[in-house]
């Protein structure tokens, strides 16, 4: 069944494959009887998304990301094998929204006239109450 990213993007089978393995962690003896970890394997290259989120994709992923371009998610959190296939859907709807969210530019701006001055009056308070610290009295004689 294909994954539904957003009302644009929908995940094709093709480019999904899903591993069911033993999981370590809560079930007691159920855990050695029952494959309830999931592994998602996604072909990076075969999601209709854009280039550049294609980029920050594979630049988000990090290490879950292998040398032939394919997406590991893994999930094994809950006891239930549909619970863990919802969370492996669930982090790489999550990641490819993350990564089709572009990064706003940042424009620099100069300091305002008033925060130079504000900034300027604090350092020179600093500066007086640590000068007054060093000064030693003077000594009458």
């Amino acid at each position: 069944m294909p994954l539904f990213i957003n009302s644009k993007i929908t995940i094709p089978d093709e480019a999904l494959s899903e591993r069911f393995t033993r999981a370590s962690g809560p079930g007691g003896q159920n855990v050695n009887k029952v494959s309830s970890r999931v592994e998602l394997s996604v072909e990076v290259a075969k999601l209709p998304i854009p280039a550049p989120a294609l980029q920050r994709l594979r630049a988000l992923a990090g290490k879950r990301l292998t040398a032939s371009g394919v997406l590991l998610i893994a999930s094994q959190s809950s006891r239930d094998q549909a619970a863990n296939r919802a969370a492996c859907a669930e982090r790489l709807r999550a990641l490819v929204l993350a990564a089709l969210e572009e990064p706003e530019i940042r424009r620099p701006t100069r300091p305002s006239r008033a925060s130079r001055r504000q900034r300027v009056e604090s350092k020179k308070r600093r500066g007086a109450t640590k000068a007054a610290r060093s000064r030693r009295p003077a000594e009458e004689s």
